[in-house]
């Protein structure tokens, strides 16, 4: 479980986060919403403290990493995620078994005769087979975006983050990551924390949706009723998607 308490962050005089408190429970996949450049990377890179917050408590399994200075415990609780990037970020100098095995070697204890047998699991559980020896220039968008997924969750990790996992994609390629995401927290109950302006994936997806507005979170509900929810900023949003308050379009 992950628990916010008055989260601010600030970069000059430009008030990010407003004092935000809020639980992801374990299993759950949470969405955090809104238009880009209004917080969200933020939000999650101050979650898993690549980004220090300037106050406020963030409590992982009962640690709270907010403000400690300790690298020995932020590295130990940052085992626990993944944090699959907007680019999926991948080595192109490496091979799709040394991008996805890449992990192994300084997360975990599994010994390397177990690499092997490893990547083809997760890639199997991301739908790809027989890649292992191929560059990321080799690979379709969408393939990139499976291996990524697969490098993530090769070291077991209890949380994954996802940056604006769909931005830039074709809609075949979209409803793919859609899949993909909904797949990772069934097969593996990983709890899920997806920051993205697509307000249709993330209602499709969602246990919860939380719309970040004017620093803070104007609303936080299940996809039914946070598309009844009578704030402006809400409801806006809502219109410029395309979708009414029965989250239709």
């Amino acid at each position: 479980m992950i628990e916010i308490r008055n989260l601010n962050k600030a970069f000059g005089e430009h008030k990010v986060l407003k004092d935000i408190s809020v639980d992801i429970k374990e299993g759950e996949l949470f969405s955090v919403i809104g238009p880009s450049g209004i917080g969200k990377s933020t939000f999650i890179k101050c979650v898993i403290r690549l980004l220090r917050p300037d106050s406020g408590r963030i409590i992982v399994d009962g640690q709270d990493i907010g403000s400690t200075n300790s690298e020995f415990t932020l590295a130990k609780v940052r085992r626990s995620f993944a944090y699959l990037f907007q680019e999926g970020a991948l080595f192109d100098s490496l091979t799709v078994f040394e991008n996805v095995s890449f992990g192994l070697k300084y997360l975990t204890d599994k010994p390397k005769s177990e690499y092997r047998r490893i990547v083809k699991e997760k890639l199997a559980l991301v739908g790809l087979k027989d890649v292992e020896d191929l560059k990321p220039a080799e690979l379709s968008v969408g393939m990139k975006k499976r291996v990524s997924l697969a490098r993530s969750i090769a070291a077991e990790p209890k949380y994954i983050l996802y940056d604006e996992p769909t931005t830039g994609l074709d809609p075949v390629t979209t409803g793919m990551v859609k899949d993909l995401i909904t797949d990772m927290r069934a097969k593996l109950g990983i709890t899920s924390v997806v920051v993205t302006h697509d307000m249709k994936l993330a209602l499709e997806i969602s246990s919860r949706v939380a719309m970040l507005y004017g620093g803070e979170f104007a609303e936080v509900a299940e996809p039914a009723a946070f598309c009844k929810s009578p704030h402006k900023g809400v409801q806006e949003f809502m219109r410029i998607s395309g979708l009414s308050s029965d989250c239709r379009p």
